[in-house]
């Protein structure tokens, strides 16, 4: 086991402290190689794997294996609020553990039971995290490190700046990666002079020659700037960071009465979000290769402010580790 003193690239294998966040719908193959094979580490998001880009889930791997040598890992989503997904997920880790994957990132849920399956293989869990109350579980639950979204952050954002985050965290004693507002060579060195071993970097793909999504989507990034960040509810049902397009506009991002009702009372919010999320899942594989004349869900971070133009991820990484 990688002691917690050694630097996250020797713990990780990989040339620089960049993690290629797992992104629904957006996290192709190619993407998630290119990461890896620019010294980096890309992650695999299962439902991106098998639902929209149609791999089955072993041979989807071996695909990413054929396109780089160098080491992927994989998002598991444990919550319980479904016994077949969470069932899901253990023959995910099972075949990735088979397969060679050794790192890994969770979000909700308990992470105990994933450490305890591949800690003797050598694996290391980090696990998601927007505060100190989530981290102290995870903590508790043995995870090795931990990935602290912010409220720059795209998609299922946190409420805390960076620093907040990082100051609440250290004495926790864990690995930090920052995931959230990494657009640029700026934000990526703040974040390290934070104290943050690494980074995390979603948006900042999405705008990459690899990535599969819609060209319209891409620039949108490339266009927006941070306060064209909002939070809708209508996604998930909890907020979710998204682009300000003229569809989300036109639409607004609030809920309805009823609706924010189902979703805040806790006797339905758990099937109401259940319901808004398998709704979500068709809706955002619907975007992800339409263009402006479709429904514009384009999730998104604040991390847009330091994007100006779509470029290979290679270029994106160096960009970030060289003056």
């Amino acid at each position: 086991m990688a002691s917690k003193k050694e630097s996250l690239t020797a713990r990780l294998g990989i040339t620089y402290p960049i993690i290629g966040g797992a992104m629904y719908p957006c996290s192709n193959p190619e993407l998630v190689a290119a990461v890896s094979a620019a010294g980096g580490i890309g992650i695999v998001q299962p439902v991106s794997l098998t639902f929209v880009h149609k791999h089955k889930f072993r041979e989807g791997l071996r695909y990413i294996r054929s396109l780089t040598d160098k080491p992927i890992g994989l998002n598991l989503l444990i919550e319980k609020s479904s016994q077949k997904y969470l069932e899901k997920n253990r023959e995910w880790l099972q075949i990735a553990l088979e397969e060679g994957v050794r790192f890994f990132i969770t979000a909700l849920g308990n992470p105990n039971w994933v450490v305890k399956t591949v800690e003797p293989s050598g694996g290391l869990v980090f696990h998601d995290t927007t505060d100190k109350l989530w981290a102290k579980k995870a903590v508790d639950a043995g995870v090795h490190g931990l990935i602290c979204v912010n409220n720059q952050a795209g998609g299922h954002a946190g409420s805390l700046t960076p620093e907040r985050l990082y100051e609440d965290l250290a004495p926790l004693g864990l690995p930090l990666v920052c995931a959230g507002g990494i657009g640029d060579r700026n934000a990526y060195q703040r974040a390290l002079s934070i104290g943050y071993q690494g980074v995390q970097l979603g948006t900042r793909f999405i705008a990459s020659l690899e990535c599969t999504a819609h060209a319209d989507y891409k620039q949108a990034i490339v266009n927006a700037e941070a306060d064209d960040i909002i939070l809708t509810r209508k996604l998930t049902g909890v907020p979710v960071a998204v682009i300000n397009t003229k569809f989300m506009k036109d639409r607004g991002a609030e809920v309805g009465v009823i609706a924010k009702f189902l979703l805040d009372h806790p006797r339905t919010k758990h099937w109401a979000r259940m319901f808004y999320s398998l709704r979500s899942l068709l809706e955002l594989k619907q975007s992800l290769n339409k263009g402006s004349d479709f429904k514009e869900y384009w999730q998104a971070g604040r991390s847009v402010a330091g994007i100006e133009k779509v470029e290979s991820v290679e270029a994106i990484i160096r960009g970030l580790v060289t003056a």
